[in-house]
């Protein structure tokens, strides 16, 4: 990355969460490039609304996979979430709370900051 990453608000990102270890490239940061197919840069509080959500959606977020660095969520850890999987928790009226400051500008590609503001 050659430019400093920024938010929603259009100021430096902050880094999203290092315990649980979060982001794309597992850097706390929702850092994303063109090799981040799923476009992981909303910086949200997951609840477990949400994780069972997810669940049910195919993606299960609670059981821990340590091949791929990943220990398992649970409510209330700060986590990078695909911003359309976001998008659909918001539709299903599950969407946990988001991190302005920590949520990359990229997610404004799939949703808007109006809809981001009103889960902050």
């Amino acid at each position: 990355m050659t430019t400093e990453a920024r938010n929603v608000l259009g100021t430096a990102l902050v880094p999203c969460s290092y315990d649980p270890l979060t982001g794309y490239y597992r850097d706390g940061c929702c850092n994303t490039d063109e090799h981040d197919q799923g476009s992981h840069v909303v910086c949200a509080k997951v609840t477990q609304a949400f994780l069972d959500f997810s669940l049910q959606r195919g993606n299960d977020l609670m059981t821990p996979r340590p091949e791929h660095r990943f220990a398992g969520l649970k409510a209330g850890d700060r986590w990078c979430l695909c911003a359309r999987r976001w998008q659909e928790a918001l539709d299903a009226g599950v969407a946990p709370p988001v991190v302005l400051e920590c949520t990359h500008a990229k997610a404004l590609e799939f949703v808007t900051l109006e809809q981001l503001q009103s889960c902050a």
